[in-house]
């Protein structure tokens, strides 16, 4: 029998904590969350349904989720977003799974995508396949501060998970948009840190070719107008990104 370690970060997610939780009932003997010092009820919620819940101020999302794998008593980690719902396939394959012992050291788990109470297909959100559960003996997370994801030996074929995980991204498209806000810091953090200058027409460059793939790969228009909004929404996060790294740079040159 293997013991599985459920791992969430959080950051004020009263709204969606609990409905997670409750999926991973009979699912994870132990639950790890790292909050950054949320100013809703989160930590509170958590600490009811038994989680042991650590504050750490949130350095990206990498490196918050290996802190997390990082406090796990267990070999075995399955890794969540507190707006993530696991469906009854899955979690009646971890159960049993559990009860004889995991058979592989990595698997992907599907996850399709919510926003506005749609399940996105296209638009650069369509369900994909993500590295979800894994032997952290093996396997680890990126320190990325975003496009994050567990890194594992070229040996290893990850094994697919039964079932669906639902992440219920944002419930309206304002909160898509705050979120979109958040990434867009981050991004420009990372681009600060790798480039030494960046031009003042490479916002509206990089802005102008993200919206022109998500409507053409993407094909964010089969999402119907939720899709368009989507699209036009990327466009803005990219030029946000580029702008506030070249407003970085140019203060750290003194310009």
């Amino acid at each position: 029998m293997d013991l599985l370690t459920a791992t969430i970060i959080t950051r004020n997610e009263e709204k969606n904590i609990e409905r997670c939780l409750c999926a991973l009932q009979g699912v994870a003997d132990e639950i790890i969350v790292v909050d950054s010092y949320s100013t809703d009820s989160t930590a509170e919620i958590c600490e009811r349904y038994g989680c042991k819940v650590t504050k750490r101020e949130f350095e990206g999302f990498g490196s918050q989720r290996q802190y997390a794998a990082g406090l796990a008593s267990n070999a075995y980690i399955l890794s969540v977003d507190a707006d993530e719902v696991l469906d009854d396939e899955m979690r009646s394959f971890l159960i049993d799974a559990k009860k004889k012992g995991f058979d592989h050291r990595v698997y992907k788990a599907g996850v399709i995508n919510y926003i506005c109470g749609k399940a996105l297909r296209h638009s650069g959100l369509e369900p994909d396949c993500q590295v979800r559960l894994f032997n952290r003996r093996y396997a680890n997370w990126n320190l990325r501060d975003f496009s994050d994801e567990v890194s594992y030996p070229d040996s290893i074929n990850p094994e697919p998970l039964p079932g669906t995980i639902h992440h219920y991204r944002s419930e309206t498209f304002d909160e898509y948009c705050k979120k979109e806000n958040r990434l867009a810091a981050l991004q420009a953090k990372g681009l600060a840190a790798r480039r030494r200058w960046i031009g003042i027409a490479a916002p509206y460059l990089h802005s102008s070719t993200c919206w022109l793939r998500a409507v053409t790969s993407d094909r964010a228009w089969l999402d119907g107008s939720l899709g368009m909004r989507i699209a036009g929404r990327r466009a803005r996060t990219a030029f946000e990104a580029y702008r506030m790294a070249r407003h970085i740079i140019r203060e750290q040159r003194g310009l």
